[in-house]
């Protein structure tokens, strides 16, 4: 029989090992064991560590939000009122550490600060939707770290989303349809009417309808509280009946009968917080804190986390199968991710190189245009200084013959006052000696001067007319 059991192809041994789960039988114990204790177990440590609570509100500017958040908690949460003149939409985290009995709770309330109050109101969600994935994102890459603390990391992931409508009694706004359909798949909405005590009983219940209504139209998945569970069954299925709750938040005690009761003074009456003829107050809390809460923990990150989580390791490349819908591991897909990533780098590379070698290419030309330019334009500032010099060795050589020219006239006359200044001594004498055969007379009313030689009479001078004349080269008369 063990030869028979030895016998076999190794898949024939594989198929015969059970899955966990499959086959299981149910044995009786002979005694006590003591595991029946593990449910204490997990709740001292879960009370050792302690818990956290995160609540998104979301709603218009002076809904009442911050009261709302101090009547659920019976405390007083500090914080600064909110104007109307945001230029967009701000959240605004607080985390707060709160003690009951034995219980820890770090509390996380984000509200939206502007929400509503711009007069473009078209990407009013998208800040809301950016913080979610931001806090996804953060406990995402705190998982994928190689050493993880997730027990001693606070988890600041959105839980449940308290989304505040205004007490119109006719319709939801269309922001609101629009921002609730952008979040329900990305967090757990719990729709409230905030004010309620502004209309009566009667548009209450129609408003309430009204809302139901839109949201199943428009295709909004609000949170439904859970009904598996045999233990809350029945009243949670009896609460989502309610939904949308009707609220009213204060923080003012007054006196009614015997008791201090959170209320609200009216001239025409009062209104109680926890009175549910009133409002939905105590339902809200009771789903919300005592009921519900580590649900609405489970499914943010069971449902919500999970599917943020799928689409970005898909974005990455990760994959469950392989194409032909077999199983495909981490490190196949690692592996298969890292060959892709090495193939583009290698293309990424070869691209790079060609565009390198192209621009160096064009690089070249350009300069080699560049120096071809310079060229020219040196050679043609060259035959211009060649031209400009060879005017101004011309003008220079003109220039030149002038002076020599001018020279050569100072000298001659310069020569010629010298020899006429000799010559104007001889002629001084001559004068002299021809004084004597000088005379005048009368022609035509003018009277000469006259010069008695051999050759016959020379007139030197006259004066014609009261006008003296004179002649350099002599005349010739007869009489």
């Amino acid at each position: 029989m063990e030869a028979e059991a030895n016998s076999g192809s190794p898949e024939d041994s594989w198929a015969r090992i059970q899955r966990p789960g499959e086959g299981c039988r149910t044995v009786p114990l002979a005694g006590h064991v003591g595991f029946d204790s593990l449910p204490d177990q997990l709740v001292n440590k879960s009370v050792s560590q302690g818990f956290c609570f995160n609540i998104l509100c979301v709603g218009e500017t002076g809904l009442g939000k911050s009261t709302l958040m101090d009547t659920l908690f019976n405390t007083k949460f500090e914080g600064e009122p909110a104007t109307h003149t945001q230029p967009g939409v701000q959240l605004r985290s607080n985390t707060y550490d709160l003690q009951e009995s034995n219980v820890g709770l770090k509390l996380t309330i984000v509200s939206t600060v502007g929400f509503g109050d711009q007069i473009n109101k078209e990407d009013s969600y998208k800040p809301i939707v950016e913080f979610i994935d931001a806090q996804f994102e953060a406990y995402l890459q705190e998982e994928l770290k190689i050493r993880r603390v997730l027990h001693t990391y606070h988890d600041s992931r959105i839980h449940a989303c308290l989304y505040f409508i205004a007490p119109t009694g006719h319709s939801l706004k269309s922001l609101d349809l629009v921002t609730m359909k952008k979040l329900d798949s990305k967090v757990n909405i719990i729709p409230i009417i905030a004010k309620s005590d502004a209309i009566s009983k009667s548009e209450l219940t129609k408003f309430k309808i009204k809302i139901t209504s839109e949201l199943v139209s428009n295709g909004v998945q609000i949170y439904q509280f859970p009904t598996d569970d045999e233990s809350v069954a029945e009243i949670n299925g009896t609460m989502n009946a309610h939904l949308p709750f009707a609220v009213i938040g204060s923080t003012e005690e007054l006196k009614i009968g015997n008791k201090m009761m959170k209320a609200r003074q009216y001239p025409w009456g009062t209104v109680q917080v926890e009175n549910e003829a009133h409002c939905d107050f105590v339902k809200l809390r009771e789903m919300l804190i005592r009921v519900n809460m580590e649900d609405l923990r489970e499914q943010t990150h069971s449902r919500h986390y999970e599917l943020y989580r799928r689409c970005k390791l898909e974005e990455m490349g990760f994959k469950d199968t392989d194409p032909d819908s077999k199983p495909f591991s981490l490190q196949e897909t690692y592996e298969a991710k890292r060959n892709e990533f090495l193939g583009e780098l290698q293309k990424k590379e070869e691209e790079m190189r060609q565009m390198f070698v192209q621009r160096v290419k064009e690089k070249e030309a350009e300069l080699k245009e560049a120096e071809k330019e310079l060229h020219e334009k040196f050679d043609r500032l060259k035959k211009l200084h060649q031209d400009e010099k060879k005017k101004l060795e011309d003008k220079k050589k003109s220039l030149d013959d002038e002076v020599n020219a001018f020279k050569q006239r100072k000298t001659a006359a310069e020569l010629l006052q010298s020899q006429g200044s000799q010559a104007g001594g001889s002629q001084t004498l001559k004068r002299d000696k021809e004084k004597k055969n000088f005379y005048c007379f009368t022609v035509n009313s003018a009277v000469c001067c006259m010069l008695h030689e051999t050759q016959g009479p020379v007139i030197h001078g006259c004066v014609l007319n009261s006008i003296p004349c004179y002649s350099w080269t002599g005349l010739h008369l007869t009489f």
